[in-house]
């Protein structure tokens, strides 16, 4: 299980720096910390939202009004959504609907800067129970209005087709003849990906590519497929599509979070109501390794 404080010394090695840059960061950067017994404590929830939030190149709180015309989507990618979005802008000529691939962390936080009209996510909790609704109330307080679930997908290990490194397991990622893509922090995937070497008690230090990180599923999936990295943590319909070997490791659900001040947006209810549509379908039908028994359903408020 994730510790819920880090000493000194385990944040100095989480932020990649020596000790002494850590007493700075305290009172130079704001690091969130506590001092008990004359020793330093360090939240790691909090640690990992103030490494988000220092972020370079992010964009700050811009009070702008959106666009009637435009569909503004932030945060994590997905092969099905993607396809959805090209669908919703070919039967939609009066609004555009653009994406910003930004994690889902990023697409919490832009929904929250109200420079999104929603966003999408698939951030597992730390009880590993449910998904997102943790980070929602770190981010978004009370300015949720409803999360809608888009799809039930499966995560897992990316492998060579007919797995010639034998990797059978998640512990043999650890092995030293075998190099791995990574996806970026605020990724679901990393999420998922480091609390399993966590659990499985994996250091990072021990996975050779652990920090060759790329931004998408597909990135990733092609990292493998070229014989670049052995194994990549991933979802199975980008295996399909690729025809590479999948280990499982658990279904996860992606999620639609939409604020209250845009949920009855015409944009927004236009695109949840397409979930219904036939075309729709026919399209979910071409891809394998989802599951939409869930979709357009409302996840909160509970109607489920």
């Amino acid at each position: 299980m994730k510790k819920k404080f880090l000493s000194t010394k385990e944040v100095a090695s989480f932020l990649d720096v020596n000790e002494k840059m850590i007493y700075s960061l305290i009172s130079e950067k704001e690091l969130p910390a506590t001092k008990i017994t004359g020793k330093w404590l360090f939240p790691t929830h909090l640690v990992e939202k103030w490494l988000e939030n220092n972020i370079i190149n992010y964009p700050k709180k811009m009070n702008l009004p959106l666009s009637k015309e435009l569909l503004i989507i932030a945060g994590s990618n997905d092969i099905l959504f993607e396809k959805t979005i090209n669908l919703f802008n070919k039967l939609n000529s009066d609004i555009l609907a653009v994406f910003g691939n930004v994690g889902s962390m990023g697409g919490i936080q832009s929904l929250a800067k109200g420079i999104c009209h929603f966003s999408t996510s698939h951030l597992i909790q730390d009880d590993e129970s449910e998904y997102n609704f943790e980070y929602i109330n770190n981010e978004l307080g009370n300015e949720l209005a409803a999360v809608v679930n888009f799809c039930k997908r499966e995560q897992g290990l990316l492998l060579a087709k007919g797995n010639p490194k034998n990797i059978t397991q998640i512990r043999d990622i650890s092995r030293s003849d075998i190099k791995i893509a990574n996806r970026p922090l605020g990724t679901g995937t990393r999420l998922l990906f480091d609390k399993t070497i966590e659990n499985e008690g994996i250091s990072k230090n021990d996975i050779d590519g652990y920090d060759n990180t790329f931004r998408s599923h597909m990135d990733v999936g092609i990292e493998v497929f070229s014989g670049r990295a052995d194994a990549a943590p991933g979802i199975s319909p980008v295996a399909y599509i690729l025809g590479l070997d999948f280990i499982p490791l658990r279904w996860e659900r992606f999620d639609l979070l939409i604020s209250k001040q845009n949920f009855f947006e015409k944009s927004v209810q236009l695109f949840i109501n397409l979930f219904n549509e036939n075309l729709f379908k026919e399209l979910s039908k071409k891809l394998k390794g989802y599951d939409l028994s869930l979709c357009g359903k409302m996840i909160f408020p509970s109607t489920i």
